[in-house]
């Protein structure tokens, strides 16, 4: 790798992590959990990448329905002001165009012997010294033009990751004490047997979805692998478009392009057929955080092997993860449950079939049961709202505005609205009006009226809305104008 290369870390913050229902949700996915610690994967990913000696800035490609969510987790640990770099997709494309976005972006703005390292948004590492040894490895290798890629040494024939067959002929990197050699083959996730296999032959390594790159090789071997990928991805970055700012770039990537881009994973498109491809064992504490299995294996035990997150009673219960933050949970004589409870969704599952729980979020969505997408409280860029209460012709909200942050000016046909401030003031369009609401006092919007709530002030603006109506659902809006684009 040449000394003046920039490093470029990318983080591909797309997935909705389906086997973590109730907590993922499609419009608060598994990227931003917060674990025991208070922090979100997402920013253990950054804090992580943010160590990295070297970088120009990091790059996070996702929806662009996430982008203000991502804004407020970067914001409570971007410390240094590091650069940062967005590419927001319409929908979801898969890695192999995730990854083309980011290559032609760096090329562009940082040349192409830039190099890459992509990692996944909800993975946890737990061996910092030993991530940074393995990045500084992957990214010599990068330099001779190598694909890297991040093999995990098995701890057990586990089938719930794929894994990377490694042809040790030949070490690629003779300087390091852990080497290097050429990928063979990329495998499936695999049975109890082949796994077992596998794990006996000392030659696979899980494939972790960690790559490093040069922008420019990327480049030639999509060019050279899935030139329909990559010259759909050039379209649509050429129809796409771009902002600006201090230490802030973004990219909105073309809706109508980019859905006509391949839906593709990187592994399929270019690792599988590419015969420049290295991989890297790494003993750095890996775990894709895949299942509430994992997710409990991060809290101690009790002496019956159970691990609780919350508060919990418990008779006779042995090997069950229960998680509760805002109720009390009681179990009596069960063993080896998940039991995950949230305020409108709770999960009771057999940790033996746990990967299952995405079947659940398959039938609420095929029965338009909005707890697959949302919570309770649902985040929105200007703040957050919480559905206190709803019956037959009337809905309770409460809704948070952030200091200076505004609401769009919009109409609702079938719904009226009465504001009753409890924090706060705020600013208030309402039809022809302008009006300051303080703490305790109120406002009457009528069905059809044009209105607006603004936070003028420097704390959090708290309040209840009561809508009332024939119908309350979220889709009847009419945006006039709006700050964050979504008029």
């Amino acid at each position: 790798m040449k000394l003046n290369a920039v490093l470029v870390p990318v983080i591909l913050s797309g997935g909705v992590g389906a086997r973590l229902w109730p907590v993922s949700r499609e419009a608060h996915p598994k990227p931003f959990m917060r674990l025991a610690d208070g922090q979100s994967l997402l920013q253990k990913t950054f804090l992580r990448l943010a160590a990295v000696p070297g970088i120009g800035e990091i790059l996070t490609v996702t929806n662009r329905e996430l982008y203000f969510n991502t804004g407020d987790d970067y914001r409570e640990i971007n410390a240094t002001g590091l650069p940062l770099g967005f590419l927001l997709e319409p929908c979801a494309r898969n890695t192999a165009p995730a990854i083309a976005a980011a290559a032609l972006y760096a090329a562009e703005r940082f040349g192409g012997e830039s190099v890459l390292i992509v990692l996944p948004a909800d993975h946890l590492i737990s061996d910092q010294t030993a991530f940074a040894e393995a990045v500084d490895r992957a990214a010599r290798l990068a330099g001779e033009g190598w694909l890297a890629t991040f093999g995990t040494r098995p701890a057990s024939p586990a089938t719930a990751y794929g894994y990377i067959e490694a042809d040790m002929s030949a070490n690629l990197a003779p300087q390091s004490a852990a080497g290097a050699w050429r990928a063979r083959r990329f495998e499936e996730k695999p049975d109890a047997g082949l796994a077992r296999q596998y794990v006996e032959s000392g030659r696979h390594l899980w494939n972790s979805g960690m790559f490093c790159f040069r922008a420019d090789r990327m480049v030639e071997e999509m060019q050279a692998c899935a030139p329909d990928v990559l010259f759909a991805v050039q379209a649509c970055l050429a129809a796409s478009r771009r902002t600006s700012g201090d230490k802030l770039h973004s990219v909105e990537l073309d809706q109508e392009t980019f859905e006509r881009v391949p839906d593709i994973s990187i592994d399929y498109a270019v690792m599988e057929k590419s015969a420049r491809v290295a991989v890297a064992p790494c003993d750095m504490g890996w775990s894709d955080v895949g299942s509430w299995t994992s997710i409990g294996d991060l809290t101690e035990p009790d002496p019956a092997g159970n691990r609780i997150l919350g508060e919990a009673v418990l008779h006779d219960v042995s090997n069950c993860y229960i998680q509760s933050q805002e109720r009390l949970v009681g179990a009596v004589g069960v063993d080896n449950l998940i039991i995950v409870d949230t305020p409108d969704a709770l999960l009771v599952a057999s940790k033996d079939s746990v990967q299952n729980v995405k079947n659940i979020v398959g039938q609420l969505k095929l029965a338009g049961h909005e707890a697959y997408k949302l919570h309770r409280t649902v985040h929105r860029p200007w703040g957050t709202y919480t559905v206190l209460e709803e019956g037959c012709g009337f809905k309770i909200k409460r809704i948070e505005v952030k200091p200076g942050a505004s609401l769009s000016l919009q109409m609702h046909h079938h719904r009226s609205e009465h504001w009753v401030v409890v924090n706060g003031m705020a600013k208030v369009v309402n039809g022809e009006s302008e009006l300051y609401v303080n703490t305790n006092e109120s406002t009457f919007i009528p069905a059809g009226h044009r209105h607006r709530l603004t936070n003028p002030g420097i704390v959090g603006l708290v309040m209840i809305e009561v809508q009332s109506g024939e119908y309350l659902g979220e889709d009847d809006i009419v945006r006039f104008q709006d700050v964050y684009g979504r008029a």
